[in-house]
């Protein structure tokens, strides 16, 4: 799980204090792979303390050094722990709580910083990051005096290099036209699919070739080599969107010329990469059914293993020699994707717990049915309400005293499975009340 490159603690009084988070570390992963029952809130809490204390105790030590110091093993593993516990906290239903925070604030960062790398993004990249940090911050000062300061001092500085990163980001959004933004994300967009077209299984020249149609019509609209408005001036920011058309170009040719194959000497971690990428895509799809937030770890570690091992932002082979255009760019387009993915996929966690997502997803399900059925004009007679009441009798009698019990257990979440209940509930009655009433005389 560690990278062989992290140097282990120079300070002994930090080497304790790693001995105790990797005997807490394996707790929690024992937590992790025990698929047996259902993750419990009185499971995680005592670790989620034993974190604290160790934070708490590593600030002392290191109160007087210089904070630039490189990170050690004792960084890593504490990062372990805070991931798998945050990861923990979505699992039981606990998201709206600052421990929650902290997984996703580590993949918006991932995600910042690949954006920049990148140096091409459109404005939904940054639209959705924007409102997710709100709703972090939200979270924080919530809970702001539930949880030891030691944790929100630490999220709250995460959060604000992220804000910082995301301003830093939308100021270069910013200096384009209006006029050329719709062109701009064409150009992202079309960027995005040729790697896509890279990367699958089999290679498609002619889904490459029509994006290249694509391009020519972007080229067509050019004026003596400029993007111009109606009074023929050259528009604000037309120079990076030029640009952009550049490198679609080039890379749509590079592409076409490689026809999906990759250098060799990476081929080995272009797998292993395809391999994350095409299962993390898989649980986005199957996501409400199957997915145990936990297991988002081994994808987080797998996927930022690779990316810290990069020098100087180049992946490199076993000799040390960098990778060609086409390599990195591959290789770096699977990795931004896969973090899209993890962060998708944590954005979207319910706020239940895992022994209350059966009934949650029934629940889920039903309203869409009825949902369609509204939309859809209602029913005929209410005969035809019969099977989804039914279905809805049937939950709403698993409860006891208002709650859903799992053994002797309350699993958190019951308020957001209620309220889908009253919602589903709720639908029922407007399209009873909606039948005609010559059916009511019948």
């Amino acid at each position: 799980m560690d990278s062989p490159a992290v140097p282990a603690p120079l300070d002994p009084r930090e080497q304790p204090i790693l001995d105790r988070l990797l005997r807490t570390r394996d707790a929690l992963l024992l937590i992790k792979q025990d698929k047996t029952s259902y993750i419990k809130s009185r499971e995680v809490l005592p670790l989620y303390e034993e974190v604290i204390s160790e934070v708490e105790q590593l600030n002392a030590v290191r109160k007087e050094k210089d904070r630039r110091l490189p990170h050690n093993r004792l960084d890593y593993v504490l990062d372990d722990c805070f991931q798998l516990i945050s990861l923990l906290f979505l699992t039981v239903g606990r998201n709206n709580e600052a421990p929650a925070v902290y997984s996703l604030a580590s993949t918006v960062q991932r995600l910042l910083d690949h954006l920049q790398e990148a140096g091409f993004y459109s404005s939904k990249d940054l639209s959705s990051i924007t409102k997710t940090l709100a709703n972090m911050r939200a979270t924080l000062e919530r809970c702001r005096y539930a949880y030891s300061p030691a944790l929100l001092t630490l999220l709250e500085s995460r959060l604000e290099k992220c804000q910082l990163l995301l301003e830093k980001l939308q100021s270069g959004l910013a200096q384009l036209s209006p006029e050329l933004v719709s062109t701009y994300e064409t150009l992202v967009s079309i960027l995005r699919s040729t790697s896509a077209v890279n990367t699958r299984s089999k290679f498609s020249a002619s889904e490459v070739n029509s994006l290249r149609d694509q391009l020519q019509k972007i080229q067509d609209t050019l004026v003596d080599g400029k993007f111009v408005g109606p009074d023929g001036q050259p528009l604000p920011g037309h120079d990076h969107a030029k640009i952009l058309l550049e490198r679609c170009w080039l890379w749509t040719e590079k592409v076409l010329e490689r026809e999906g194959k990759i250098d060799e000497r990476f081929q080995e971690q272009y797998e292993r990469l395809v391999e994350i990428r095409n299962q993390l895509d898989r649980l986005s799809v199957t996501q409400a059914w199957s997915l145990r937030e936990t297991d988002l770890f081994g994808y987080q570690r797998k996927l930022d293993r690779i990316d810290e091992a990069r020098v100087n932002g180049n992946f490199v082979d076993a000799e040390g020699q960098t990778a060609d255009i086409h390599a990195q760019r591959t290789l770096l387009y699977l990795i931004r994707r896969s973090y899209g993915y993890i962060y998708a996929l944590l954005i979207s966690s319910e706020p239940v717990s895992e022994a209350l997502l059966p009934v949650h997803n029934q629940l889920q399900t039903l309203k869409r049915c009825l949902l369609e059925v509204k939309e859809s004009g209602g029913v005929a007679n209410s005969r035809e309400l019969y099977p989804y009441s039914m279905k809805l009798n049937s939950i709403d009698n698993m409860r006891v005293d208002g709650k859903f019990y799992v053994g002797s257990d309350i699993p958190e979440g019951q308020g957001s499975v209620n309220a889908l209940l009253a919602e589903c509930y709720d639908i029922v009655w407007e399209l009873r009340a909606a039948v005609p009433e010559e059916d009511d005389r019948n």
